[in-house]
């Protein structure tokens, strides 16, 4: 029987208690670093970070949204 139990720590200490408990019992573990968002996601959030600094970007009045959207 081969099953997967994730479990979210908080702290270092409970990864460390956990690593220590799974080894006592002689069960196969792995960490895996968490990522919040998809690779290419974050270097399109980064290229329009850039854009940014350099003024690269538009300012919109909320009540011009439609319009600039062509919604109107």
């Amino acid at each position: 029987m081969s099953n997967t139990i994730i479990i979210h720590t908080e702290t270092r200490e409970q990864e460390d208690a956990l690593k220590a408990f799974a080894k006592a019992l002689k069960i196969r573990f792995e960490v895996a670093k968490e990522k919040s968002y998809d690779p290419d996601f974050e270097t399109k959030i980064q290229e329009s970070r850039e854009q940014y600094k350099k003024g690269e970007f538009i300012s919109i009045e909320k009540k011009e949204i439609k319009s600039f959207l062509g919604l109107e």
